[in-house]
């Protein structure tokens, strides 16, 4: 099971559009490594839909910072490895600090896992 952490919010000025993009390309990331036979999960795939049904308005209130991170970070505890894409995230250099620190596998290019380009998958 590979996490794939990326940048969220970052550089988005959290507009909704911009945010739906980071997403995307984690999700895009993630179909090549199940298309390469990972297990493939997203934090943002688990703590968006809770943080939708708790009610939160968006990331700047309390609900965001009780789910979001904390949500990656228990699914993080469960995952073999972390890729890591995309630009300047803080959220995901944490995630890779704290695979790092259990002793997993970190991995910054796709085709490491997968055998194939990312452009490739596009």
């Amino acid at each position: 099971m590979i996490l794939v952490a990326g940048p969220y919010r970052s550089g988005t000025g959290d507009d909704p559009a911009k945010l739906a993009a980071n997403v995307r390309a984690m999700n895009e990331a993630a179909l090549a490594l199940h298309r390469a036979g990972h297990l493939p999960v997203t934090g943002e795939a688990l703590a968006l839909p809770l943080l939708e049904t708790a009610g939160s308005t968006g990331p700047d209130d309390p609900l965001f910072a009780e789910l979001f991170h904390p949500v990656a970070e228990r699914l993080l505890d469960r995952c073999d490895a972390v890729l890591r894409i995309g630009g300047p995230s803080e959220g995901a250099d944490r995630m890779v600090a704290r695979a790092r620190a259990q002793g997993k596998e970190i991995y910054t290019e796709i085709a490491d896992l997968t055998g194939v380009p990312a452009e490739a998958g596009r």
